[in-house]
């Protein structure tokens, strides 16, 4: 049993845990991920890491309430319990020798963003972080990535809050300046990473992807998260999660990542509806 230590709420669907699980504190790395069950009959459900810290043995994770398990986890409260709560699992993000990057997030993406950007930080990069919102109540860790950032910019949607516009143009802007990038990194929702990608390919800056979003199982099992990169079928919870992003086939995956949306509106609407009858 995991202990729930800290549970904070970030936006109204937007909720950070951090978690007591010293031996996954012990090894987790940026861009790795746990698989969680709330309960012993729970589904599993794999969850990037936003932060770990091995002196107190604790991991944070930010989760977006969209299906059933995220809405029983927002249930729990602190100083209450998940059943599991395994990892690291997953690549670690390679944040070593490079002199220069661009790190882009988009919406709850951002939580998987900062701890890549972070460690681009720690590495002694200069960093550029370019982040996205729909509208000024959905930012979130503005203040964590500007304490890592050597520049950042916010963009919303609709204008509310920051640069009004998207991301994609935020970093052409960027590029455009004069920035020579060795890397640019991308994560958020899949036509975001993907538009990343063809304004970044002109300029032939290495981009790679994080495709932690269409993950499912967690363990290569079910291929939900199969994947086509450069031609070649990969997983992205076994081979990755980071692939470059100009040799994904973004068609295939977006397509991939819409094919349980009906059915997760439709268990979260059942779990919704649980939870007002229990409170009746």
């Amino acid at each position: 049993m995991y202990r729930i230590v800290r549970k904070e709420s970030l936006r109204p669907t937007v909720t950070l845990f951090e978690i007591e699980a010293p031996l996954v504190a012990k090894k987790a790395k940026p861009g790795q991920f746990i698989i969680l069950r709330v309960d012993e009959n729970g589904e599993r459900v794999p969850i990037t890491i936003h932060d770990s810290n091995k002196e107190t043995g604790t991991v944070t994770i930010i989760v977006q309430i969209v299906g059933s398990t995220t809405e029983k986890l927002n249930h729990l409260k602190q100083g209450e319990y998940l059943h599991d709560f395994v990892g690291p699992l997953g690549k670690a993000t390679e944040t070593e020798g490079k002199k220069k990057v661009c790190v882009v997030g988009g919406g709850v993406g951002c939580a998987i963003a900062y701890p890549v950007l972070k460690a681009y930080h720690d590495a002694g990069a200069e960093v550029h972080g370019v982040v996205g919102f729909k509208n000024k109540d959905l930012v979130i860790l503005e203040d964590e990535f500007k304490a890592a950032s050597d520049v950042l910019k916010v963009c919303t949607d609709d204008g509310s809050y920051g640069i009004h516009g998207l991301v994609t143009a935020a970093l052409e802007d960027l590029i455009k300046e004069g920035n020579q990038y060795d890397e640019v990194f991308a994560v958020g929702p899949m036509p975001m990473m993907k538009f990343v990608c063809k304004t970044t390919q002109p300029y032939g800056i290495k981009t790679m992807v994080s495709m932690s979003p269409i993950m499912i199982d967690g363990t290569g099992m079910c291929g939900g998260c199969r994947i086509s990169v450069g031609g070649e079928t990969k997983f992205a919870c076994v081979d990755g999660p980071d692939f470059d992003g100009h040799q994904v086939d973004w068609d295939l995956a977006v397509k991939r990542s819409r094919t349980f949306s009906e059915f997760e509106k439709h268990k979260y609407e059942e779990t919704c509806n649980l939870f007002k009858k229990e409170a009746e």
